[in-house]
């Protein structure tokens, strides 16, 4: 349709170019904002126009700020408290360890080398006192018992430690042999002619590591025996003592210390 023109009102119509005139230079290509984009429809009467509030009161604006922005104090946890440590002493070496008939029984069936409890016993008990007299003349009464305090729990800590050691390889070597009699594990069978089963290598691992714990038993009651002999008084194990709770008075004295700067 042509325009309506008033009287007297000249109009100039300019020439539409065509396409021909468009494509004098490289044609580019324009990306449609309804691709990139594609328009939101207008938000009925009564609702929001946008997906949050088009802007916020200062006093809200300031308590999301000061929400955001406060620094978060660091929780203070409880003390813990140290788990009890249970005294290892001689006694309690003696009721892991093997005795005396069960090792001679261990070796004889076996046919592991015997353990000579006497002969360690002694050795050990000179080898501490002889190590005691080198270092006397450097050392008062309350060292030198603090000293031969540490030596003799090593000792003990050691026999310990093989005869706990040695009652896990037991429990091992008695499930491997139950393990083997059963014939639908393959893998528990027994091994070839002249050559010892899993279960065969862990009980006479289990032997041997008896007459260890045996052997370091002998030790520990040596180096009891040299510790009483030079000290006059029965080796004890060291116990730390128990840290006392804070009284209402320390912390009031520390608090008036504080005042001073």
């Amino acid at each position: 349709m042509l325009p309506r023109i008033r009287s007297g009102v000249r109009v100039a119509l300019v020439p539409l170019a065509t396409p021909c005139e468009c494509a004098s230079g490289p044609r580019l290509r324009a990306f449609h904002a309804t691709r990139l984009c594609p328009a939101k429809a207008t938000a009925p009467e009564g609702e929001d126009a946008g997906t949050g509030p088009a802007d916020l009161s200062g006093s809200e604006r300031n308590q999301i700020m000061a929400t955001t922005t406060a620094p978060k104090t660091a929780k203070k946890s409880a003390p813990r408290s140290q788990p009890t440590r249970q005294a290892v002493t001689l006694e309690l070496v003696v009721a892991h360890a093997p005795h005396a008939a069960l090792a001679e029984n261990l070796s004889r069936t076996f046919g592991v080398d015997p353990v000579d409890y006497q002969a360690i016993l002694e050795s050990t008990e000179e080898h501490v006192a002889l190590a005691a007299k080198a270092v006397e003349p450097a050392l008062n009464e309350k060292a030198m018992q603090i000293h031969l305090q540490r030596i003799v729990g090593s000792f003990v800590s050691s026999a310990y430690g093989a005869a706990m050691f040695y009652g896990t390889k037991v429990t091992e070597a008695r499930d491997r042999t139950v393990a083997s009699a059963n014939d639908d594990r393959d893998e528990d069978r027994e091994g070839v002619a002249g050559f010892e089963s899993k279960a065969a290598r862990a009980r006479l691992f289990a032997a041997q590591m008896g007459l260890q714990a045996y052997a370091l038993m002998a030790a520990a009651e040596g180096a009891v025996s040299a510790y009483a002999h030079i000290t006059g008084e029965d080796w004890k194990p060291y116990e730390a003592p128990i840290a006392s709770p804070v009284t209402v008075a320390r912390q009031s004295a520390a608090t008036e210390l504080a005042a001073f700067g």
